[in-house]
């Protein structure tokens, strides 16, 4: 390693000058006209204090939709999973799909199904998306924020022969 020419030690005192050091201790500083010395000085690492063990590590709950394993999904998307019970949203306002997606997961859980097909449509071509789709939109946050929704383990799009793009598998927990 070959030392540094003056001009070089000046170029680097003055970019010295401009770095804050990592540490909050206020350390004695060389003044910005005295050159640095060419060797660095070794850093000193102070140990961060043990974390504080009196708080209990609680794992978030998971949401709706994330924890299958692949052989789920790969029945999900082969479609070769038969719904137990279909919960058809046509035909309802907002308000009303509400309900019935309530007094369905109610009833799904109390009989102990798995896979719910809930059906909200498609968009209609042509149609602004404001006016067609609202439920489809919504279901996502309604069931996360469900009293069900430790219940549910994922929420995945159907297969087409189960309505595709306009329906929706919901596969709850087991008891």
């Amino acid at each position: 390693m070959r030392s540094l020419n003056p001009d070089e030690q000046a170029l680097w005192a003055r970019v010295a000058a401009t770095i804050r050091p990592l540490s909050r201790d206020v350390k004695d500083q060389p003044a910005a006209d005295e050159p640095k010395a060419a060797v660095a000085q070794p850093r000193v690492v102070k140990p961060r204090p043990p974390p504080d063990r009196a708080k209990p590590i609680v794992p978030a709950k998971p949401r709706p939709g994330t924890t299958l394993d692949g052989s789920w999904d790969r029945k999900l998307k082969g479609g070769t999973v038969e719904p137990d019970r279909v919960i058809d949203l046509h035909g309802h306002n907002l308000d009303r799909a509400w309900t019935a997606i309530d007094h369905g997961l109610d009833q799904a859980i109390s009989r102990g199904d798995r896979v719910i097909l809930l059906i909200t449509g498609h968009a209609r071509a042509g149609e602004p998306p404001v006016e067609r789709g609202r439920i489809r939109a919504a279901i996502h946050d309604w069931l996360a924020a469900s009293r069900h929704a430790a219940s549910i383990a994922a929420v995945r799009g159907a297969h087409r022969r189960h309505g595709g793009g306009g329906s929706l598998y919901l596969v709850l927990r087991r008891k």
